[in-house]
């Protein structure tokens, strides 16, 4: 099951916290729900063709690659057919996804600009949500994508102080630092959303120092994105 299921965990929580941004910033419709499904088969197929380059053994790889291909081309075929304008939002994707490609080729894949790429390419998941859910402020939309990319990039930073960086006195700071211009830059960007931010700062700087799991680490960030994304409903709009 390793072949099909990623283990990266915190990338589930970039897979779906900016797709409810999109909702969030327009209306549910019943579209989202193949939008969804083909984004989701996306990453899934993307995660064994990314293990497939790291390793040089794409053969290895290549059951999950036609399962999770077949089952995305009808949802890529219908969602074409029902929103043709759907294609231009793929575009900024390719790019990015390049990058990931490189790093992987290169098994730097844990390198920061890997991690921030990806960050990036989950958080424009809200352009063609937005679109599809007829929303009327491409501002709010824009805001919102901002909001994920700067939290999930503090995430990573974060991540590290606790796994890779834990004695790092140096990455500590530059994480601490990170979350107090984001909150800084919230009271411009997102005022609503300053205590929510607040919270963010002092978790990293408070819980590198507990001795935290890495395991603790992924439960309670499901508790974060969750303050975050109720946050936005509650005090946003």
């Amino acid at each position: 099951m390793r072949k099909y299921i990623p283990n990266q965990h915190g990338a589930w929580a970039m897979l779906i916290l900016p797709f409810l941004f999109g909702i969030a910033s327009s209306a549910g419709k019943a579209i989202h729900i193949p939008l969804f499904i083909c984004w989701l088969l996306i990453y899934l197929f993307s995660f064994p063709l990314l293990q497939g380059v790291k390793t040089g053994k794409l053969q290895r790889y290549a059951k999950p690659l036609k399962l999770y291909g077949l089952l995305l081309v009808p949802f890529v075929i219908y969602l074409i057919i029902a929103e043709p304008a759907l294609i231009w939002f793929v575009l900024p994707l390719l790019p990015l996804f390049a990058v990931n490609l490189y790093f992987a080729k290169t098994k730097n894949e844990r390198a920061l600009v890997n991690d921030i790429s990806a960050i990036i390419a989950f958080s424009l998941i809200i352009y063609p949500v937005f679109y599809v859910g007829q929303g009327e402020s491409w501002r709010s939309a824009t805001e919102l994508f901002l909001l994920s990319a700067l939290y999930f990039t503090g995430t990573a930073l974060y991540v590290k102080t606790i796994i890779r960086e834990r004695n790092n006195a140096r990455y500590y700071y530059i994480s601490v630092a990170y979350h107090l211009l984001f909150a800084a830059a919230g009271l411009v960007l997102f005022p609503p959303l300053f205590v929510p931010l607040l919270i963010l700062l002092l978790r990293a700087a408070i819980l590198p120092k507990t001795g935290i799991t890495a395991k603790r680490t992924g439960i309670t960030e499901i508790g974060f994105s969750v303050m975050l994304y109720a946050a936005v409903l509650i005090l946003y709009f």
